[in-house]
């Protein structure tokens, strides 16, 4: 049964950073409001969306009372594309202290979005369809054979594969794969990366991306 194209509801994680559809995001969570939304995203097995921070912090003000949580968050606010979010490790190593690692899957795009108390957001939200699986071209092949060398060299340096800034398999015939794990590597601006991550075509992502490497001179143009 295909899954549905909208979900209702969805608990937000706003964050400083943009994730990709593959990508792996490790999260250290402490806030109240994240606790509780993780604690029961993790038991139901349920998504929850990452999106990026255009005004506004990730952490609430230290001091900020329940009755001030309004004015606190009042400047918070995030792009309407994101990325689904699935939890992939789980741990509570002290009361009110939680670690996990999530996997981004599929993008959305915010169609209604409400700020609950505490400063929890939810929204009703369109699933993006996944990107096409396009072989890399001839002309990019050097993006993807540089890839190839920064994962042989991560892992010929004994790097633990859980700390490894992507997990296998590794599709290094695969422009959105290849181009979204190059946008997670380079130092791009947040705003920049998500222009990246919210084009609908994955080859023009992946000739933007040649474009940043060539000028950085990674590869050669």
């Amino acid at each position: 049964m295909a899954e549905p194209t909208t979900l209702l509801s969805l608990p937000l994680f706003p964050l400083g950073t943009v994730l990709f559809p593959g990508g792996s995001l490790p999260l250290r969570i402490f806030e109240v409001r994240y606790l509780d939304m993780i604690g029961k995203c993790h038991k139901a097995g349920a998504p929850f969306g990452v999106v990026s921070l255009t005004s506004g912090t990730e952490v609430q003000k230290p001091g900020a009372t329940p009755a001030a949580a309004a004015e606190a968050y009042a400047p918070e606010s995030f792009q309407h594309v994101g990325t689904l979010a699935t939890i992939i490790e789980y741990a509570v190593p002290q009361p009110g202290f939680m670690v996990i690692r999530c996997s981004g899957s599929q993008r959305f795009r915010i169609e209604r979005q409400e700020r609950l108390n505490y400063g929890l957001w939810i929204a009703d939200v369109t699933r993006i369809s996944d990107d096409a699986r396009l072989a890399i071209p001839p002309d990019l092949q050097p993006v993807a054979d540089a890839l190839d060398k920064v994962i042989i060299s991560l892992t010929s340096r004994g790097v633990p594969r859980e700390q490894l800034p992507f997990q296998p398999p590794h599709r290094l015939n695969d422009c959105a794969w290849v181009a979204n794990r190059w946008c997670e590597l380079l130092p791009l601006p947040p705003a920049q990366k998500q222009q990246l991550m919210a084009l609908d075509n994955p080859l023009v992502r992946l000739e933007l991306v040649s474009d940043v490497l060539a000028r950085a001179g990674i590869i050669k143009d």
